[in-house]
């Protein structure tokens, strides 16, 4: 395999499972702060991280509300800057700006770093999604990194194909979104009262976008899986990632009924870290796949 003189990096929002995760090594993967209650953490792949994804569901269910926190430039910069005196260059894929004001405090730190470092390159990509998206877009770059693509290839690869990331995801209840901001008191109240499951995307500018309204999980759940039919485009990948919120019977329930239908595909199941977690509550189910823009 040829050497390669840059290196991945991304950030938690990512949603990694464990497996993939080993699987790796290339990639590092920068921390975040949440709140939940008034007790504050750190949520990273690590060792220095502070709680876990089962402590943080199990917080959540037990009443209290979560919060999270941008990652600041000195962070980036402490991460970042090793990689430059080693005298190599940094590909990072973050969370969408269109969700986040992350991306641009890695921007702030690019810029800094850059004037220390002029002859070394920082390129920060939007993916123009989150979560399993953005995770999903990392695992197979790092795919084609491996094949041996040199930086600038793998930038064009991905400018090339993140727009043909498909991420649909449910979530159970409306309070997480509705403390986030993403949706209104109001909205939030009348889909309580017809036990509205909602169905969203995140769109071509990495907001999100409310697609279907169906009532109940079994409808929304199939409504999703239907989002996926009609936009799947095996020929670009036969990666699907599925995700879940504290709901492993659901997303292994997802995962059956799409190995029915496209029984030749790489089929993962993963879980929905504490910093997505807090904005979409328990219970959420997502699935990401190659298909149309």
């Amino acid at each position: 395999m040829p050497t390669q003189n840059y290196k991945m990096f991304s950030d938690v929002t990512s949603d990694i499972d464990k497996e993939m995760l080993a699987d790796l090594s290339e990639v590092t993967f920068v921390p975040m702060n949440i709140t939940v209650g008034d007790e504050g953490y750190v949520y990273s792949y690590g060792d220095d991280g502070t709680i876990t994804v089962e402590e943080f569901y199990q917080k959540l269910r037990s009443g209290l509300f979560a919060s999270t926190s941008q990652i600041n430039p000195e962070v980036y910069e402490e991460y970042f800057e090793p990689e430059l005196k080693a005298g190599n260059d940094i590909i990072y894929i973050g969370l969408t700006s269109g969700l986040s004001q992350t991306l641009n405090s890695s921007r702030v730190a690019a810029r800094n770093l850059m004037e220390q470092y002029p002859d070394r390159r920082i390129e920060i990509v939007d993916p123009f999604d989150a979560s399993l998206g953005q995770g999903f877009l990392l695992y197979e770059a790092v795919r084609e990194m491996r094949a041996g693509l040199s930086m600038d290839e793998l930038l064009n690869w991905i400018e090339e194909h993140k727009l043909h990331v498909c991420h649909w995801f449910t979530v159970d209840t409306f309070e997480h979104l509705k403390r986030g901001g993403r949706v209104s008191g109001a909205t939030a109240a009348m889909g309580t009262v017809l036990q509205v499951k909602p169905l969203l995307t995140v769109d071509d500018e990495g907001k999100l976008e409310t697609i279907a309204k169906p009532r109940g999980r079994k409808q929304a759940t199939a409504a999703l899986i239907d989002h996926v039919k009609n936009s799947i485009r095996p020929e670009l990948g036969t990666f699907i990632y599925v995700g879940h919120a504290d709901n492993l019977a659901a997303a292994e329930e997802i995962r059956d009924e799409l190995k029915q239908l496209y029984p030749n595909s790489d089929i993962r199941i993963t879980d929905i870290g504490p910093v997505i977690g807090a904005h979409v509550g328990p219970g959420m189910t997502t699935v990401v796949n190659w298909g149309d823009r």
